[in-house]
């Protein structure tokens, strides 16, 4: 394969899982997520992708897509169990995500996550121009940058933690918490979504590895490694120009109709995930019902359930549990042609959840905790008229960006309630004028602003961060 001078090193290539009619390769979009977050700087610069493809068997030779070029990385179905649906997101992402389930503590995982994080370390390393670029993604990888130091010392490594860092005193509880920490600071820059995860660094590096902690800078083994926060975000002017479409536009009016074109309409989107709160939602929506605060005849809640990580058991189970809960709405509160909640567990076309958040009064994201959630954004940027009311965990790193939102604590239920309430209620010119502010917010601080902040402090030279395209995003 021929070498780059800009690599990506993610778990998953950015492709849809079967090929388009003619048999190219597509972008694999979906709410949120590395794909969509990155899709507007690749796919016009050259450089190199490497992940895994989904599947398990024999890595294939994949078309590029536009000047972006892919290199899978196979994975047995051993492989697939231990690093990938065990220690990545049994041990990891629990742990990270504040423990809001139990992590289990496998050994044999750990040994199969270092063996998978090398394999990709060497795919990058040998698609790597002299003298490039590598830009290592998520805590599937975390030991990636400290094996690609060893193996080739020419490199740039940056690397960027999409998901929340947690705090000492949980990160302590890792079996493999030095290898971890030794494995992320092999990078040369490391990126996160809010400050809190740069401090809670510094203070781990400080006290596994004798380093010289600070917020900016954790200086170890004769080098310094910077640190910051960097939040994601979403391309505002695909956004708009998406939220213009006539089928866009068309299909909210339809589904404003369907909906009840009277009533109040909450929506919220979200991968089925335990972190996402979906759970503490029904159970507030439900009390509404249940104290007659809400009203079937006023209001409709629409749920979509992105499916997640099918094959494990933790995410079958809270499928299972919140379709016997919405049945128990329904069945206790709707009437006959007019549901309490409307849920859908399939994935939705950004075309049509476009239109989703164009038709809801209402958005509501409140995951008990969340890097970023770029939904939350995705809504705001999809509100042309400045209308709607968006209600956001402050447990997610957008509320530290969308001050202008209804934010609430997702686990106190009552707080939640009376948060949707106000949310439902508000005087439209006091939501437009929050909305306006944060549609402003978000045309200043897009996703190309975010890959030229992060670009320019990883190489300080500028030569990177003008690989990014720059698009102008004055009109709202």
């Amino acid at each position: 394969m021929r070498q780059s001078s800009l690599v990506v090193v993610a778990n998953r290539l950015p492709i849809d899982d079967n090929a388009a009619p003619d048999g190219a390769s597509e972008w694999r979009r979906s709410p949120g997520g590395l794909a969509g977050a990155l899709h507007a700087i690749l796919q016009k610069e050259p450089a190199t992708w490497v992940g895994w493809g989904g599947g398990v068997g024999t890595a294939r030779e994949l078309p590029d897509i536009g000047s972006l070029r892919l290199r899978e990385i196979s994975l047995s179905e051993p492989e697939l169990h231990g690093y990938y649906e065990g220690f990545a997101n049994s041990t990891l992402w629990p742990l990270y995500h504040d423990a809001v389930t139990t992590p289990v503590f496998d050994r044999g995982w750990w040994e199969t996550y270092r063996a998978v994080n090398r394999r990709f370390a060497e795919a990058a390393a040998e698609v790597a121009e002299p003298g490039a670029a590598i830009w290592v993604q998520d805590y599937h990888l975390q030991l990636v940058p400290r094996i690609l130091r060893d193996l080739r010392p020419d490199v740039l490594i940056g690397f960027f933690l999409h998901v929340p860092f947690p705090p000492p005193e949980l990160f302590m509880q890792l079996p493999r918490r030095t290898e971890l920490l030794d494995g992320m600071l092999g990078a040369d820059l490391v990126g996160f979504q809010r400050p809190q995860a740069a401090h809670n660094v510094a203070q781990l590096a400080a006290k596994l590895l004798g380093a010289h902690g600070e917020d900016d800078a954790i200086k170890l083994d004769g080098r310094t490694v910077r640190t910051g926060a960097f939040p994601v975000s979403i391309d505002v002017a695909e956004m708009r120009v998406l939220s213009a479409r006539p089928y866009v536009v068309n299909q909210a009016k339809q589904l404003r109709h369907d909906l009840g074109a009277h009533k109040k309409v909450l929506v919220s989107v979200d991968r089925l995930d335990y972190t996402k709160g979906i759970e503490h939602r029904l159970t507030a929506y439900s009390e509404l019902l249940r104290d007659g605060l809400v009203k079937v005849r006023d209001a409709v809640l629409v749920q979509v359930t992105v499916p997640s990580r099918e094959h494990m058991e933790s995410y079958q189970g809270l499928r299972e549990r919140i379709e016997r809960e919405v049945g128990r709405i329904n069945g206790e509160y709707g009437r006959v042609g007019e549901p309490a909640i409307h849920y859908l567990n399939q994935p939705f076309g950004r075309a049509d959840l476009t239109a989703l958040y164009q038709a809801a009064d209402v958005m509501v994201v409140t995951p008990l905790r969340d890097g970023m959630n770029l939904v939350a954004k995705e809504f705001v940027a999809a509100r042309r008229d400045d209308t709607g009311a968006l209600v956001l965990s402050e447990f997610a790193g957008a509320a530290d960006e969308l001050t202008d939102a209804f934010l609430v604590n997702p686990h106190d239920v009552d707080g939640l309630k009376d948060t949707l309430l106000r949310a439902m209620s508000a005087d439209p010119a006091d939501l437009a004028a929050q909305m306006a502010a944060m549609r402003k917010y978000l045309t200043r601080h897009d996703i190309l602003a975010w890959a030229r902040a992060y670009l320019s402090a990883l190489d300080r030279t500028g030569q990177l961060a003008q690989r990014v395209p720059r698009r102008s995003a004055r009109r709202r």
